[in-house]
């Protein structure tokens, strides 16, 4: 079950971004209709918000991501903690668990 919040309270903290996964497709290439069971859930989405970077321990600064909001990324297929905000379902995951940006 996904833990419920609202867009205004969602501020991704250090390394961590917020990412909306693409829909699931609903048909085949081939125009076969697939049941909602059997639709593999998408690993890639946008970027909709990012935190302000991860913390070097040894000077104390923070070194900035390599995505930035709006990126269309590729992520690991168990990248992340689902959440729900405004009845939207995102994705919190590490800048690790990011594969791919889509250019």
């Amino acid at each position: 079950m996904p833990k419920t919040a609202t867009k205004d309270t969602i501020r991704p903290l250090h390394d961590k971004i917020l990412v909306k996964r693409d829909e699931a497709e609903s048909k085949t290439t081939s125009g076969i209709f697939l049941p909602e069971t059997s639709k593999d859930k998408p690993k890639t989405g946008v970027i909709r918000a990012v935190g302000d970077g991860a913390l070097n321990t040894e000077t104390g600064a923070r070194v900035p991501l390599t995505v930035r909001k709006g990126d269309k990324v590729i992520f690991s297929s168990y990248a992340g903690t689902e959440i729900k905000i405004n009845d939207e379902t995102m994705l919190i995951m590490s800048e690790d668990d990011i594969l791919a940006v889509i250019d």
